[in-house]
């Protein structure tokens, strides 16, 4: 097992230097730059203006060397301004010159300055992907055993009207976009003057107008079940299908195994069988799939985030990606990299111990 992760910890660094070169060379596309130059500066800039402005930046450098400068295993660009002063990019114009560091990257914890939040880096994407963290571990603890439970339930007895009802069920909540569901719970459960919230108002059964927030904008600073309620289920309902449908699936073809019918033959009672024989061995393939929900939670939350006005990492790459703010894109494509990554490692090795039949060879 430890030679295993070894192994699989070097394809995963050689994997994540690939896919973070590749999103670097397209982030650093010269058109990207020139944008990026006109902005910080000014849109009337010549085409010599540009150029001078990215080449003091070393923006126009041999694209492996500012690979390299990005990760920190290659120096910093300096550059001596016609003024006589000097402008790097690991200090400060007034840092003196016995202070002036020579490698400053992702290795050594600076993951450079946006230019549109005005704030480093680092400190933008860990509060952003905190916040993100919030909403998606309260997705998993709802959507994870609804939907095994769902699965479950409909595999136990194959064709039954609780199958076709719960599998009906499981297909509406797939097909149904996020941006549908979420528009059709704002307005039966958020709206003043549609839905239920009028009535229930109108009632005396709730003290404001709305039995839920229709934003999740304070949801940062205080997370309440009105304001926090309409991201989770909307988000867990979209996912919930796809899982339920492959653990029922799953618990199909384990019920009709030779195993199951000697265990029912020796007169095991039916809740025993599906408990300590059958549910195990159908985790296995749900378990990819609850482990492939998590980078897409962390990625795909963008129109849930962007619809609830909830700032979290969706957010912020809707941000860095409309703003041509490359230093925060790389960023947060790391970081997304990594997440995928890492849910695939828990991945494998989870099988190991939901079935001891599966070696590592």
């Amino acid at each position: 097992m430890g030679l295993f992760i070894l192994r699989r910890l070097g394809v995963m660094l050689l994997t994540a230097i690939c896919l973070t070169f590749i999103v670097f060379f397209l982030t650093n596309l010269y058109p990207n730059l020139e944008k990026l130059a006109k902005t910080q500066g000014n849109f009337r800039m010549s085409d010599e203006a540009v150029a001078s402005w990215l080449g003091d930046r070393g923006y126009t450098d041999n694209t492996f060397l500012k690979y390299g400068r990005w990760l920190g295993v290659a120096p910093g660009w300096v550059t001596e301004n016609e003024d006589g002063t000097v402008t790097g990019q690991c200090f400060a114009p007034d840092t003196p010159e016995g202070e002036r560091p020579t490698f400053c990257g992702v290795l050594q914890g600076d993951w450079g300055y946006s230019l549109v939040f005005k704030d480093e880096v680092g400190g933008l994407v860990v509060k952003r992907l905190v916040d993100t963290g919030k909403l998606m571990g309260l997705v998993l603890l709802v959507m994870v055993p609804m939907a095994l439970i769902v699965g479950v339930l409909a595999g136990m007895r194959e064709g039954s009207g609780l199958d076709r009802s719960l599998s009906t069920f499981s297909i509406a909540t797939t097909a149904t976009p996020e941006y549908v569901s979420g528009v059709v719970l704002i307005a039966l459960l958020a709206s003043s003057k549609f839905g239920i919230s009028p009535v229930l108002a109108e009632a005396g059964w709730i003290e404001g107008k709305t039995l839920f927030s229709g934003s999740a904008t304070k949801a940062s600073e205080d997370i309440t079940f009105a304001n926090f309620t309409l991201p989770v289920v909307t988000i867990a309902l979209y996912g919930m299908g796809y899982i339920a449908r492959m653990t029922r699936a799953s618990m199909t073809e384990v019920m009709t195994a030779q195993y199951i019918r000697t265990a029912r033959l020796k007169g095991v009672s039916f809740r025993n069988i599906v408990l300590k024989h059958a549910l195990r061995n159908a985790l296995i393939a749900p378990f990819t799939v609850i482990m492939l929900q998590i980078p897409w939670l962390l990625n795909g939350v963008v129109i849930v985030e962007t619809l609830f006005n909830y700032k979290g990492f969706g957010w912020l790459l809707v941000q860095a990606a409309g703003n041509n703010d490359i230093e925060l894109l790389l960023a947060v494509s790391v970081v997304s990299v990594v997440v995928v990554l890492v849910t695939q490692l828990i991945s494998d090795i989870g099988y190991v111990f939901l079935n001891p039949r599966i070696r590592i060879s």
